[in-house]
């Protein structure tokens, strides 16, 4: 099953171009932070792994800046990630993308 994960995300790798995935509020990308979770920590690392992903990276992130200058997103599970863990896209754009994450919604 391990493989089967780690094939599958290989294809799509192979088939999608990095243009028209759909773009990550997190640094690492999704498949990326899934494909590595599977490979070093097994099949249910992996799958856990995609299931946090799948529910976080949806629309009800909100941008924040701190009291210190810093990007933060808070997710919708109201977990709060820090800039080292944000998309540097946001961090690059921070004055105008603060709010709520609107171009992240279910399709």
């Amino acid at each position: 099953m391990k493989n089967l994960l780690i094939l599958l995300i290989k294809i799509y790798w192979l088939v999608i171009p990095p243009s028209k995935r759909r773009k990550c509020i997190f640094r690492t990308s999704c498949s990326r932070h899934v494909y590595e979770k599977t490979i070093h920590n097994g099949f249910i690392s992996g799958l856990k792994a995609f299931k946090y992903r799948f529910q976080n990276c949806r629309s009800g992130a909100y941008i924040i800046e701190n009291p210190y200058g810093e990007i933060q997103i808070i997710l919708p599970n109201q977990q709060i990630l820090n800039e080292t863990e944000v998309s540097e896209r946001f961090i690059k754009n921070k004055n105008s993308n603060h709010g709520k994450i609107r171009n992240h919604s279910k399709s």
